[in-house]
């Protein structure tokens, strides 16, 4: 039985030459992702603006104005509705921090938002709630932030000690493209930002680092092994080693998040789609940002180590 290759063994694409480009698209993407955040901003959800969240469900899709006009005449605050899920059947009621210390304040507040929802809307059915203090969702904000910057810092760190300075320059800005780039599709789609995304954006920066590495390592080993090469036909040749790799972990990390995105609902719909977005982003940055930027920093072959100025056979290199 023959193994399933995606990838020829064969394979030389030409992934260098096309730095230019790629360079031009990524700066394009990631000034547009910036842009898209400060001008539209993210829909921070009740985990980072504090408040009281209520879902509730209707037999068809409510009119949202409506809703939003039954919700003001409770005068509890400046509501925000939002539809959850493609069918608009589920709609979530965003309303201010509840003020008062009593423990049943907001059971009293979630009891009387869907009594006057089921009054002018009969098939409404509640859902669920969530409510967290203005003080809590402070820490929560400063605490993902620092979760983030520290994890990319860290990751720049080690690839400098594991390889040479270049290299964790090079990690560090595909990382944090890939970090704006989800933030610009969170800012344009309007997808709740909850701490469910940051856990997403932190499980991308693991995937993009661990792709990196890999490629990274085998430059490092090209280096010094074909010294008198030229840098970009290093990088072209270890990338094309490791590409069957790069392209049989995507595509099957892919087939389960579509999974997910299909059969697991709302609550996972925004997880699901970050995490897709930065698979693709990741990869695309590993391959065509990550590696290339090596060659503008000056990364130069080992001229202690190795002999050989021959490309190996694909054959012969895997």
């Amino acid at each position: 039985m023959r193994l399933l290759k995606l990838v020829p063994d064969n394979t030389n694409l030409p992934f260098v030459s096309l730095r230019r480009w790629a360079f031009a698209l990524t700066m394009a993407l990631t000034i547009a992702a910036v842009a898209i955040v400060f001008a539209k901003g993210l829909n921070l959800g009740v985990d980072f603006v504090g408040g009281l969240t209520i879902e509730e469900k209707f037999q068809t899709p409510p009119s949202v104005e409506k809703l939003r006009e039954t919700v003001e005449r409770l005068n509890l605050g400046e509501p925000r509705l939002q539809a959850v899920g493609l069918d608009g059947r589920t709609v979530s009621i965003k309303l201010p921090p509840v003020k008062s210390n009593d423990e049943g304040a907001t059971a009293r507040v979630v009891d009387t938002v869907h009594a006057a929802v089921v009054k002018d809307f009969p098939d409404a059915k509640f859902s669920q709630q969530s409510s967290v203090s203005g003080k809590v969702s402070d820490e929560l904000i400063r605490n993902g932030i620092l979760a983030v910057v520290l994890a990319v810092l860290g990751i720049g760190l080690f690839a400098i000690f594991r390889f040479e300075w270049q290299f964790g320059v090079s990690t560090v800005v595909a990382i944090v493209h890939d970090v704006l780039m989800t933030l610009g599709f969170f800012a344009l789609t309007q997808f709740e930002f909850d701490l469910n995304i940051v856990a997403a954006v932190l499980t991308i920066i693991g995937y993009s680092i661990n792709d990196k590495i890999v490629i990274d390592d085998r430059i490092r080993e090209n280096m010094r092994r074909y010294r008198k090469m030229d840098m970009p036909q290093i990088i072209d040749l270890s990338v094309n080693e490791t590409l069957p790799r790069t392209v049989m972990t995507s595509l099957t990390i892919l087939l389960a998040l579509f999974a997910m995105l299909i059969f697991g609902g709302p609550v996972l719909r925004g997880f699901t789609a970050a995490m897709i977005l930065g698979i693709v982003v990741g990869t695309y940055s590993s391959i065509y940002v990550s590696s290339s930027l090596l060659i503008s920093l000056g990364l130069r072959p080992d001229p202690k180590i190795g002999d050989e100025a021959v490309v190996p056979s694909k054959t012969a290199a895997r």
